[in-house]
């Protein structure tokens, strides 16, 4: 990769590639502050000034196949007199991955490209196509198993798209991830190595008359601050032209801003941009040096088209050059997922970011914009780069993943978190499992510790419902004419309806750990009105969920009035009064119009 530049120095040339180089020796300037408002004067200082809006500075990157794009970076001029030319040891280029050199595709011929779309018509935005869960008779599948998410990306698309007085399509809706975005104050583990505690609720199912939900809450422990490893990061920006308006972008440097905010001194943090090339902006800088993070992030500007996979391969190349083995080594992106120069195809991107997996540096993803959002590559990077999926539609929700819960977004405490449930025949003859669809494993994978499963963070919790028809109710499907006998599991213990197990690593160990209990007569309540607030909160975000999907199993006398009346029976203590929005989309999701209308 060779960097042309024009009207710039060294100093200049030292932002643009991030690379280290000894400082002129001079006694005429104080020590540069080390946080703060970024000004003018004191990027300039470390190299970096925003553009003006009529004369962009012509830092050039270019790339392997011949053509030379801007990178849409903005740095300080030279200092005075002009330094001597000096040869520089550049950036680390793309490496020579098979996965990512593969495809090359042009925005001429990758007619989604966001150029062609109108802002805010998600009908053509582009979601994981996925059927839901069936439902199951207990005598011929007793087993269900699948891969924990902690991911909330669809709850604040949803906000989004409602908020906007559009109901969203229903691919666009996880029902898992909607519940995972609330809190649901589950009792803390207070052993590391048992980093899970269970809690287990049975209730009526408000939707279905004789059917009940098995509420499953895992809790994660929580590490203290002082105990949490160092933090080696690659904030992975993408500066193309379809991130220029507020929403996109300059949201994604307030977001940025606010982790960095969180940063001690013993992180690392270092930056790659990427618009039609990808080129380093800051080298691995210690969390001593946050207002040089910030120049940095102040200097980015949008423009060109996506190379958003030469971006994901350098941005990984960055990572594993400053790979620490008792650090958190995770590479943040931030992007609407429009990729449309180079490797664009997700499974080509999940093949690439899961062979990575192995290195140990993992990968979240967070979403930003409407209209060209590309959730589908977004969850094939997450699910399979071991971390999270978050989407960024607020200040104030990118104050909540990157301040309230940037310990459970960062700091693993379990990897490959699997669980499994296997129904008793004698009391519950059909379930199905809400949402997940995306997440679903075979049984056998349950004790495969080869299969890769979901990352948990440091106080994060998990929450998943079953909807049962216990025996003697209306099943939905008649009997096998020829069950018989044969093969007939022995009876179960008196009372109970299901067994739980939890199966989870701990970082960095490669032989999994299993954690079980029974779910019997002892966590059932015989109404709704008596079972715990945290599971009456969860089956009212299930049901919101459901509705917005047109899920067939849920009754017309269940509509938006009773979910609303559900919920606000069990917002309970709420500070930062996210459960009161959530009473809101309700109403609004009540009066929004489909995509259609």
């Amino acid at each position: 990769m060779r960097v042309v530049l024009r009207r710039a120095g060294r100093l200049a040339l030292c932002a643009a590639t991030a690379l280290s180089f000894p400082a002129p020796v001079s006694t005429a300037f104080a020590a540069p502050a080390r946080d703060g408002e970024p000004n003018s004067q004191a990027c300039e200082a470390l190299g970096f000034r925003a553009a003006a809006p009529n004369e962009p500075l012509s830092v050039r990157v270019r790339g392997g196949r011949g053509a030379t794009r801007n990178t849409s970076l903005a740095m300080a001029p030279p200092p005075a007199p002009p330094v001597p030319t000096v040869q520089p040891r550049m950036a680390p280029s793309v490496p020579p991955n098979a996965a990512i050199q593969e495809m090359v595709v042009s925005s001429a011929k990758h007619p989604q490209s966001g150029a062609t779309r109108m802002a805010g018509d998600i009908e053509t935005e582009r979601y994981p196509h996925a059927q839901m869960n069936p439902i199951k008779r207990v005598a011929e599948e007793p087993v269900s198993t699948f891969s924990v998410d902690v991911d909330t990306a669809a709850y604040a698309n949803v906000r989004r798209m409602l908020n906007d007085g559009l109901r969203p399509p229903t691919d666009a809706v996880r029902t898992e991830e909607l519940i995972n975005y609330f809190d649901y104050g589950y009792e803390r583990p207070t052993d590391r190595g048992q980093p899970f505690k269970p809690t287990v609720a049975v209730m009526p199912a408000p939707w279905a008359a004789d059917h009940q939900v098995v509420q499953i809450g895992l809790q994660g422990y929580d590490i203290p601050r002082a105990q949490q490893p160092p933090l080696n990061l690659v904030f992975l920006i993408d500066t193309s032209g379809s991130m220029s308006s507020q929403e996109r972008l300059p949201l994604a440097k307030k977001a940025l801003n606010l982790l960095i905010d969180q940063l001690r001194p013993q992180d690392h943090v270092a930056m790659v941009a990427y618009a039609g090339s990808a080129g380093a902006v800051l080298g691995s800088t210690d969390g001593t040096q946050k207002l040089k993070m910030r120049c940095a992030l102040g200097a980015l500007e949008s423009g060109g088209s996506t190379a958003g996979g030469e971006g994901l391969a350098l941005a990984y190349k960055v990572a594993q050059q400053n790979f620490d083995p008792k650090a958190v080594n995770r590479v943040i992106l931030m992007t609407d997922g429009d990729f449309n120069v180079g490797v664009a195809d997700p499974n080509k991107l999940k093949d690439f970011v899961a062979e990575k997996r192995g290195s140990g540096v993992y990968l979240s993803v967070y979403g930003f914009g409407g209209g060209n959002y590309n959730d589908a590559m977004m969850q094939a990077l997450a699910q399979n780069g071991n971390g999270t999926a978050g989407y960024i539609d607020t200040l104030n929700e990118a104050r909540k993943a990157f301040r309230d819960d940037f310990s459970g977004s960062l700091f693993p405490i379990a990897d490959d978190v699997k669980i499994q449930v296997e129904f008793n025949p004698a009391r519950v003859s059909e379930y199905r499992l809400i949402g997940y669809e995306t997440r679903m494993l075979n049984r056998e994978d349950f004790n495969n510790d080869r299969v890769d499963a979901g990352e948990v963070g440091s106080g994060a919790s998990v929450t998943a419902l079953y909807e049962i028809t216990p025996v003697g109710a209306k099943p939905s499907s008649d009997p096998l004419r020829y069950g018989g006998q044969a093969g007939r599991a022995p009876a179960a213990p008196a009372g109970e309806l299901a067994y739980l197990k939890i199966r989870y690593k701990l970082p960095g160990q490669t032989t999994s750990r299993l954690i079980e209990r029974p779910i019997g007569a002892a966590d059932v309540y015989t109404r709704v009105e008596s079972a715990p607030e945290s599971a009456r909160w969860a089956l009212a975000v299930a049901g919101f969920g459901q509705k917005l999907r047109h899920d067939p199993w849920v009754s017309d006398r269940f509509g938006w009035s009773e979910i609303g009346g559900l919920a606000q029976g069990a917002r309970g203590q709420d500070p930062f009064g996210l459960r009161a929005e959530f009473v809101q989309l309700v109403r609004s999701a009540g009066e929004a119009k489909s995509v259609n209308e």
